[in-house]
């Protein structure tokens, strides 16, 4: 049989953005600097140049205006502090919205929390948003004066491209929170006899440990345990983070302990591996596929923009 594809290309998404930055890189700057400046300001001229007459050689202010056109403000004294303040926490969110995202891609598998999303990393990754998009929307206002900064410098377009992806992966975290993901958590009633000597990974995702459910199993390589009678799995919930029901196989690779704590459980039986047929995922749960590659995509295209700002 024919593996099934990916339902997105993270290449294609990669190639198309790529293009969209080398365009932005290719733009040139108008620059134009004026006595309107300092009609606009009411500095002096010796602010922007080093001869108070005005004329000559720039000083900091005076090159910084030359370079965007005045397109962009420069906050001095108290507002500078506090612009300093608000992008720290900016950063550090990002930081951690952006290390959830590669924590769960890279480390737990997409698969992982494809029956279920975590409690734990959904509430982080709400949380950050949050904070991203205001803190975002506060230092955007500190530094574009007008809005054809967007469209005529570099800093503006890459800065329109970071407020896309931003607001794309936004709007797919908010379909996968309130759409998908409740659909993913839907488990069908288990049979009467639900823990057989072998079950697939369909059948182990129904003992789950809920209300519905049996018990509690877990899949640990390809054997399955029962873990309902565990305290540290009430409700099919271990440290709140990892969930009964799945193949925690990878996962215990970053776990403070070693297989033992797994091995110790009852032994109820062996995985079963279909290897004549290959299942079709659901639509919501390629969706699902879709959205959380797309978004590992962003991450790494969102950091790219900021490495062109400060070092290109």
């Amino acid at each position: 049989m024919k593996p099934t594809r990916r339902c997105i290309s993270g290449g294609l998404i990669l190639t198309i953005l790529g293009v969209a930055v080398l365009l932005v890189l290719s733009v040139p700057l108008v620059v134009s600097a004026t006595p309107e400046y300092a009609e606009k300001t009411g500095f002096q001229c010796a602010v922007c140049h080093i001869n108070p007459a005005g004329g000559g050689k720039l000083t900091a202010v005076g090159e910084t205006y030359l370079r965007t056109n005045g397109m962009f403000r420069q906050p001095t004294g108290p507002l500078r502090v506090i612009r300093l303040i608000v992008g720290y926490l900016h950063l550090i969110t990002a930081i951690a919205w952006f290390g959830t995202i590669i924590y769960v891609h890279l480390l737990l598998k997409p698969a992982y929390a494809a029956k279920g999303l975590p409690h734990g990393e959904l509430a982080l990754g709400w949380i950050s948003i949050t904070v991203l998009a205001i803190t975002g929307t506060l230092l955007t206002v500190a530094k574009i004066s007008s809005f054809r900064a967007f469209y005529q410098s570099r800093f503006g377009l890459l800065l329109a491209i970071k407020i896309f992806l931003f607001v794309v992966m936004v709007a797919t975290a908010a379909v996968v929170t309130f759409v998908i993901g409740p659909r993913l958590r839907q488990r069908k009633s288990p049979s009467p006899q639900a823990i057989k000597p072998e079950m697939d990974i369909e059948e182990v995702s129904r003992l789950d440990g809920s209300e519905t459910s049996p018990a509690a199993c877990i899949v640990y390589k390809n054997n399955i345990y029962d873990v309902s009678r565990s305290k540290l799995w009430k409700g099919g919930r271990h440290m709140n983070k990892h969930l009964a029901g799945g193949d925690l196989t990878d996962a215990l690779k970053l776990a403070p302990h070693g297989e033992d704590r797994v091995t110790a459980m009852p032994l109820v039986g062996k995985l079963a591996v279909k290897t004549d047929t290959i299942a079709v995922k659901p639509l919501h749960e390629r969706v699902f596929y879709i959205f959380a590659y797309m978004n590992l995509v962003f991450v790494f295209l969102i950091t790219a923009l900021i490495a062109l700002w400060r070092w290109w």
